[in-house]
């Protein structure tokens, strides 16, 4: 009869929403599936459209998940984190001067090695020079007007004067020269090589300079990804924390989220966005204030002026200033019911009722016309009179803005309300439900926005979660027309603890 379409929400292709794998027994206790308000079933939400989630489960209502991922407007495309991008700085610049450094080490060891060499073989030439001339056997394997030696050096010595050259010998290593001009005109010179020793002396220093270059990169990036990664974590926090405050936490400070003052550029963003949050918070306090004075200013002419207009003669120039004088009436209770719900000072009277029956009397009483099904009954412990406002209010909503049949079911702890008409606004769905605001031009003079954003505000006061979504045909894409609108109202399971507040509970298990 029914055909099922999500662990969510079930079918609704003309009959009573299915959900029995969403909310099992609806007994409440571990392993039965019972709805609840803080778990976000792993499938997301049903197909046929986007879902909008307000009320105890939903992030704008200050039940911070702290389980739940962080996120945030993002770039299209890859993005490359704080940390990596310092990292890659700080090795970079590294690298740089580790080469710099090298080479400028490399250079002076190799220039000094070789003035070492050059004055060896001078002070050689001149020991040389002395055994010549007083006739003794020659040493270090001095040679006497060698051919070989190089021109430059010849010329040199051809000047009178003693000196040294160094010339590039076989596979790049140098030789050293010394020559030394003699009394009876000839050249005395010698020939060195650049030693083996002196050789790996800069090969060893190539080496230590490559290894100590590769640790200077090495820990300058492990440096930069903790500097980044302490930088990247605090900004990530400041961002989550300024996304919850343009959610509607305004309560929430970046100063706190990031643990504190923090004496660089970071702790000035948090000075910042927390004044921005606390101009915000009071900003809206002030509106707030303001509406409800005006409402409850208008309470008491109100109510006189309705009170005048019943003792009108019966007719119906009399019916007319009745029927405006009730909508506004209803009009300033509302706006005095949104005021005290923005407040965060109400607090639910609990009681155990049976939420099958509960339901079905409360419709029957509302409209006779709505058909009632209760799929699984279900014993709960919730404020009979709040719950009584959000269902009236979600079937106000269906019978003004859609079209009949309308149908509620209840299973377990989970109440859905079902119409037949165009479906919620895409401006809701992508929203919320906001006070004044109907969210569609075709919906403007039915409505002032009220009804579903106190049954969202009294959702919250109750801990319970009310999600809104448009219904689709099967495999329908999501431009398709919608074929009616889903309102679900999923009851906590556990009551709300001695503060007034309810218990996070952990996420199911996939």
């Amino acid at each position: 009869m029914f055909r099922r379409r999500g662990r969510a929400g079930g079918a609704v292709d003309g009959g009573v929403p299915h959900a029995r794998d969403a909310v099992g027994d609806g007994g409440g206790g571990p392993g039965t599936g019972a709805a609840d308000p803080y778990v976000m079933f792993p499938d997301g939400p049903e197909p046929g459209g986007p879902e909008v989630l307000v009320g105890a489960g939903a992030r704008a209502s200050g039940a911070h998940d702290p389980a739940a991922p962080e996120s945030g407007p993002r770039a299209p495309g890859m993005r490359t984190g704080l940390r990596w991008k310092l990292s890659a700085a700080i090795a970079l610049v590294g690298a740089l001067v580790a080469v710099a450094l090298s080479l400028v080490v490399h250079n002076a060891a190799r220039v000094s090695m070789l003035d070492n060499s050059r004055d060896l073989a001078d002070e050689r030439i001149q020991v040389a020079q002395r055994m010549y001339e007083s006739g003794r056997t020659q040493a270090f394997g001095v040679k006497v007007d060698d051919p070989g030696i190089p021109r430059d050096l010849l010329a040199r010595v051809k000047q009178g004067r003693r000196a040294t050259y160094v010339a590039e010998g076989l596979h790049g290593v140098p030789d050293i020269w010394a020559a030394v001009p003699l009394k009876d005109g000839r050249v005395l010179s010698l020939q060195t090589t650049f030693t083996d020793r002196s050789a790996s002396v800069m090969n060893d220093l190539d080496e230590a300079l490559l290894i100590g270059s590769i640790a200077v990169v090495l820990g300058g990036s492990a440096i930069g990804v903790l500097i980044g990664g302490q930088m990247s974590r605090r900004l990530r926090k400041a961002a989550a924390a300024a996304n919850r405050v343009a959610m509607g936490e305004t309560e929430v400070r970046v100063r706190d989220a990031i643990g504190g003052v923090v004496r660089d550029e970071t702790d000035d963003l948090a000075r910042a966005v927390d004044a921005m949050a606390e101009a915000l918070q009071q900003r809206i306090e002030a509106e707030r204030r303001v509406t409800a004075d005006i409402a409850h200013e208008l309470r008491t002419p109100v109510t006189g002026l309705l009170t005048a207009a019943e003792l009108l003669p019966p007719g119906r120039p009399t019916e007319l200033v009745l029927d405006r004088a009730k909508a506004m009436r209803t009009l300033v209770e509302d706006v005095l019911e949104v005021a005290r719900l923005d407040g965060a000072s109400e607090r639910a009277e609990l009681q155990d009722i049976m939420l099958g029956q509960f339901v079905t009397r409360r419709v029957a009483v509302k409209d006779a016309g709505v058909e009632v099904t209760v799929v699984h009954e279900s014993a709960v412990t919730t404020d009979p009179r709040r719950l009584e406002r959000v269902l009236f209010n979600l079937l106000a909503n269906a019978a003004r803005h859609g079209r009949p049949p309308v149908r509620v079911s209840v299973e377990g702890r989970v109440i859905r309300v079902r119409d037949h008409g165009p479906g919620f606004p895409e401006k809701l769905l992508e929203e919320g439900p906001s006070r004044f605001r109907t969210g569609s031009p075709d919906r403007a003079g039915r409505g002032h926005g009220l009804g579903l954003t106190i049954a969202a505000g009294q959702a919250r006061v109750l801990g319970a979660r009310l999600t809104f979504r448009n219904v689709r045909a099967p495999g329908a894409p999501g431009s398709a027309p919608a074929q009616g609108a889903l309102a679900v109202l999923w009851l906590p399971e556990h009551a709300p603890t001695s503060t007034g507040s309810y218990p996070m509970l952990p996420r199911s298990a996939p």
